[in-house]
């Protein structure tokens, strides 16, 4: 676990010292859990959002893309159920004076137990090899057995009483198991109360006659709001998909892990219209063509794993997350749901319009179910830098860092470097950088000697360096390197936007 921390902690620091993320105002000793994206992250985060949107708009013929408001009438939070149930259990240690949320402290308690089942199965493959049947094991253990009691019955307890609002119940259990506060070491606890997790603001000219409105907690209700009109003005038939990217709001008691838990973020979320009873089939579907889309990044497939849902949404009827292994274990990346006619039907009692769908098909009309697919940008530009960022050591004793970053999503494709500053040589690289920025991002770079510039652009994640030297003037052709196996070769410059495109095509 120190080992993954420490993993953590490296690139944080890799990614302030790279130009990826920025602490926000941080000559103000900066803003919890709110981050700026710099000059290499703002391309990075882009080229994620648009590999995201051409997977799921341009490849898709009945899928179309919105761009709605951050502010929206308050009532279409009330209608969303944001406004009543939007609502995280609250403790805070008297001691440590540290706030918590009080279903994750218990949660973490539960991953402790599961650790300690790991353990034991660790220890039973070591002790019989290749003969060790693993589900037999876990199935007729005794201390896996008792261990696996141990977490049913906390589940038994703990999630009737985050759906009845039982703030008691979840103090008695965190009482009960012993739970300690992680700084301090008391348990000295306060009582649970909720806490709403939206933030509000005035709208208006005077504070007297302004009313109260709230950032958006998540985008999907802007999809929900508008999908009357996108589907009568885009002629759609359903099924069909309506997708966005963009910010959303969350005031979270407890945000940490570097981007990984944010006040302020990004969401790509679509919303996939479909004909009631056939959302199980769609749900079935999503789950597997976003998993594909995940790998096709080429990161590798046991770095993700599927988390089916204990406890639903009052919204759904099936959930699943897409997990990735984090320095910090495996966490949401992605959530596909089954949002039933939830959010349609109870849009439609509170606004008194009707947002039904006349199906020729079957000669009816219905409020179409859902099946969303939601994804934290910010959390794949996390999973994107955990996979990338490698220590390696070379054959010469020496070490590099370098991000191997998916070609696709690299903030820059191609460094042009001319060996030296005179002879004409940054000329000739000018012209080369010329001829493909219209196509790529490109970077431009003459100081330090070329061994330097290398391991720059390795900690970038840059695919490609280009360098121009004396030979170039005279046959005009160039070296060029390949980031992660280091190789070079030596091509004409007309071949150098094919060997860039055919890589980006793979």
């Amino acid at each position: 676990m120190a080992n993954q921390e420490d993993l953590l902690k490296k690139i944080i620091s890799h990614a302030k010292e790279y130009g990826f993320v920025f602490q926000s105002s941080e000559i103000y000793d900066g803003l919890s859990a709110v981050y700026d994206y710099a000059q290499n992250g703002s391309e990075l985060k882009k080229n994620i959002r648009d590999y995201w949107w051409k997977a799921m708009v341009q490849m898709h013929n009945n899928i179309v893309g919105i761009d709605s408001a951050i502010f929206m009438h308050p009532k279409v939070w009330k209608a969303s159920g944001h406004v009543d149930a939007f609502n995280d259990p609250m403790i805070d240690n008297k001691d440590s004076k540290k706030r918590y949320r009080a279903d994750v402290l218990v949660e973490d308690f539960m991953a402790k137990i599961e650790g300690k089942i790991d353990k034991e199965v660790a220890k039973a493959k070591k002790r019989f090899g290749d003969s060790f049947d693993e589900q037999q094991f876990r199935e007729t253990n005794p201390r896996v057995l008792a261990n696996i009691e141990k977490i049913e019955g906390i589940k038994n307890r703990l999630y009737p009483a985050m759906d009845n609002d039982d703030m008691e119940g979840i103090k008695n259990l965190i009482e009960d198991l012993g739970i300690a506060c992680p700084i301090s070491g008391s348990k000295n606890w306060t009582e649970v109360r909720q806490f709403n997790l939206m933030f509000s603001t005035q709208m208006g000219s005077t504070a007297e006659g302004a009313s109260e409105i709230y950032l958006r907690p998540e985008t999907a209700q802007g999809i929900f709001v508008n999908y009357l009109n996108v589907q009568k003005t885009g002629r759609m038939k359903i099924p069909f998909g309506i997708a966005q990217t963009g910010k959303a709001f969350r005031n979270e008691i407890v945000a940490r892990q570097f981007i990984f838990r944010m006040r302020e973020f990004e969401q790509m979320e679509m919303q996939f219209f479909v004909r009631p009873g056939e959302e199980m089939k769609w749900f079935e579907y999503w789950k597997e063509t976003r998993m594909k889309w995940h790998t096709s990044m080429g990161i590798p497939a046991e770095k993700f794993r599927f988390h089916d849902h204990d406890k639903l949404a009052h919204y759904a009827n099936a959930a699943a997350d897409i997990e990735f292994e984090f320095p910090m274990g495996f966490k949401e990346l992605e959530g596909i749901h089954s949002r039933t006619d939830f959010d349609l039907s109870a849009h439609e009692e509170l606004s008194g319009k009707k947002l039904r769908y006349h199906d020729p098909e079957i000669n009816e009309s219905y409020v179409p179910y859902v099946v969303e697919t939601s994804i934290g940008l910010d959390r794949m530009f996390l999973a994107v830098l955990s996979f990338a960022y490698t220590e390696e050591k070379l054959e010469d004793g020496n070490e590099r860092v370098v991000m191997k970053l998916p070609h696709v999503l690299a903030p820059y494709k191609v460094a042009v470097f001319p060996l030296v500053k005179k002879d004409g040589l940054p000329e000739k690289a000018d012209e080369i950088l010329n001829g493909l920025k219209s196509d790529y991002m490109c970077f431009y770079e003459e100081k330090d000697s070329i061994g330097k510039r290398y391991r720059r652009h390795d900690a970038l994640g840059t695919p490609y360096c280009v360098t121009v030297d004396h030979q170039t003037l005279e046959d005009n052709t160039v070296t060029i390197r390949e980031r992660d196996s280091m190789t070079q070769e030596r091509v004409s410059i007309e071949d150098i936007s094919g060997i860039i495109a055919g890589r980006l095509r793979g």
